[in-house]
């Protein structure tokens, strides 16, 4: 479940928990705004899982919109926004992208909806770049509303103010609105919009060339100021960037806080961590930080976000006087672990979608293979998955032919892959399962579900070592002795575990994570990382290898300093899922099965528990070997193990 941050941060007033702005008390002449907003949509336009190709519960803009239009209709004053990461993230989005015309392509049906829905401003999420500028500035010419973008542009200059704006820096909405007693008001809301930063390098294939990034802070702190000084009552920044704790330290990917600590800025748009603030059952409705409030709606339609703001004139300008923020769900979960909806899908939404729902599903039903085993995530961080397996033989199998008559050819080559869908802020449905049989499109997609570029990049085995070190802090530290102690670090994303075929080791849980959630050097003396061999020998610090990756591990992504300091020998255009479907078209059937080339360090007399997949009982064979326990499904949805170490 997403974790409660609003315990340590600052109150603005302690405010009603109900939802409607109506419960927010408006004195005569003041003026109440409601700001709603979208995040990390990341093209689910539907309540529709296109990777297992059937309705689900937990995601979708038709129920968002639903959301949407209740909302309005409590208060009478509202804005609508996007906070980005909008036209990727799912077989909807890979098939937009692709270069076939058809009609259902223009405009695209991410932006058509947001049209039909009338929102007021958007900005760009770093997964807005995966396709290439081409495909994203083609996708957003049809938005009938403005995109800003204040911290990417084409050129820097010697100051924010100064830059070459790829798109506008800003906007100023005027808007007329209603006080409390019927009067009209005109108010300007100056939008800035902010990505992270680290763009140019997680896409620098697309981007290298055509934008320069600037730290969210810096450029907002300059373009906030300018809108007060051009007559902005309130600045509204669009941030796809995090929240943490405010002891937390200071990272692009977490700025929220600091955002809202600027003095110019009135409101925070989160997102991009995937978490919902404040938590709808955290009864935090009030929270705020730094008395601004912030608002986070989770991913993939999953929340609604809810500002309301009261306003009144102090003079020279309107001010908030009294703020809330609120984010509402689509769906509950019942004590069975059943998801139960809210809220059902709005008419409008499915209309101006269907044609591109219909061509998508024709699109994924497309054959590639065979397979002759059973895929899934559900074990793939506790001991040998065919799903990984499959992805490293089909990169070796690439990168081989690639190098052949190069002079790297003669280095040993390791493949590193991770598992995409392990449960997380994605839920208890958020996992890999293809079944033994035909291999379709969409399930390609979901055996490698970003479009990635492939990469290979000469190491050291010190580098590797790091490497390694840098995945295995997935995993918490473990006392020796301990009894059910949670295995997993729920902040830690599962893409940023790499399990590197080619070599074998073990990971020692009683040791420390060396560095920390977001890759930096924490503990120097930690290492987990014991028994690196490769072909059955110690592996030394000067030793020479090659590992297949991708650009986003390249560039930063993930924080591996082996995938960065490495000297990249191959790189290509292509991406690492249709590198997948390439492979498995010319084998025409695959029989990847489970490499335990890996596995943790014995702790006798302890044991630690780990979440999967409802359904990963049905694979218990790829336990094989381990000393596991089946401990039933549990509220949240997902199924319980307890593993003997």
């Amino acid at each position: 479940m997403p974790k409660d941050l609003s315990s340590g941060f600052n109150r603005h007033r302690s405010l009603s928990s109900a939802a409607s702005a109506a419960h927010i008390a408006a004195a005569a002449g003041q003026v109440t705004l409601r700001i709603l907003s979208t995040t990390d949509l990341h093209a689910h336009i539907r309540a529709y899982d296109y990777f297992r190709d059937e309705p689900v519960e937990t995601c979708g803009l038709t129920r968002v919109a639903s959301l949407i239009r209740a909302a309005r209709a409590e208060a009478p004053n509202c804005l609508l926004v996007d906070n980005g990461d909008l036209i990727q993230g799912t077989p909807l989005g890979d098939f937009m992208a692709e270069d076939t015309p058809g009609p259902q392509r223009r405009p695209h049906p991410m932006i058509a909806a947001l049209n039909q829905l009338n929102y007021d401003a958007a900005t760009l999420g770093n997964h807005d770049f995966n396709f290439g500028l081409d495909h994203l500035l083609h996708s957003i010419a049809d938005a009938e509303f403005p995109y800003v973008l204040t911290n990417a542009v084409r050129d820097l200059g010697d100051d924010p103010l100064r830059d070459a704006p790829f798109l506008p820096p800003s906007t100023i909405l005027e808007r007329d609105f209603l006080d409390s007693t019927g009067a009209r008001h005109r108010i300007r809301l100056g939008v800035i919009g902010l990505t992270p930063p680290q763009i140019t390098s997680w896409d620098q294939t697309h981007l290298a060339g055509h934008l320069q990034t600037r730290d969210m802070l810096e450029a907002a702190r300059a373009h906030a100021r300018r809108l007060r000084e051009e007559g902005a009552d309130l600045v509204l920044a669009l941030a796809h960037t995090g929240l943490v704790p405010p002891d937390a330290p200071y990272k692009p990917d977490t700025a929220a806080l600091p955002l809202a600590q600027l003095d110019d800025i009135d409101v925070v748009i989160a997102g991009h961590v995937h978490k919902v603030f404040p938590a709808p059952a955290s009864h935090h409705g009030d929270a705020c930080c730094a008395c601004k409030p912030i608002v986070m709606a989770g991913a993939q339609g999953s929340h609604l976000g809810v500002v309301d703001l009261v306003l009144e004139h102090d003079g020279a300008r309107w001010a908030p006087v009294q703020s809330r923020a609120d984010t509402r769900p689509i769906s509950t979960r019942a004590a069975s672990g059943q998801v139960k909806p809210l809220v059902s899908d709005d008419p409008e939404i499915l209309a101006v979608t269907e044609a591109a729902h219909q061509a998508t599903l024709a699109h994924i039903r497309a054959d590639v293979g065979r397979c002759t085993t059973p895929l899934h995530s559900y074990f793939s961080l506790v001991t040998g998955s065919a799903h990984l397996t499959l992805l490293a033989e089909a990169e070796r199998w690439h990168v081989t032919r690639m190098l052949q008559d190069q002079p790297e050819a003669d280095l040993p080559l390791l493949t590193a892959v991770a598992p995409y869908r392990f449960g997380g802020s994605g839920g208890a449905h958020n996992f890999t399962e293809v079944a033994a049989g035909p291999l379709l499109l969409r399930n390609i997609s979901d055996l490698y579900h970003y479009p990635n570029q492939l990469r290979v990049v000469e190491i050291t085995g010190a580098q590797l070592r790091s490497w390694l070190e840098r995945s295995a802090g997935v995993y918490r530290q473990i006392a020796p002795g301990a009894q059910d102690a949670a295995l997993f670090d729920q902040e830690f994303p599962s893409y940023f575990c790499d399990i590197l075929f080619g070599v074998s080791y073990q990971i020692d849980l009683s040791s420390p994570s060396r560095f920390d959630i977001i890759g930096n050097l924490m503990n120097p003396s930690a290492y987990r990382i014991r028994d690196l061999r490769f072909d059955g020998q110690p592996v030394r610090d000067d030793a020479k290898f090659l590992v297949s990756t991708n650009n986003y591990r390249t560039g930063g992504g993930g924080g591996f300093c082996g995938a960065q300091q490495g000297r990249i020998v191959l790189e290509t255009c292509q991406n690492n899922r249709d590198l997948l479907c390439d492979y498995v078209r010319a084998q025409e059937v695959v029989s990847p099965e489970p490499q335990a080339h890996w596995r943790f360090a014995p702790m006798p007399g302890t044991t630690v528990r780990f979440d999967t997949g409802p359904r990963a009982n049905l694979y218990e064979r790829d336990l094989a070997g381990l000393s596991c326990t089946d401990l039933g499904l549990q509220e949240d949805g997902f199924r319980a193990y307890r593993l003997a170490l």
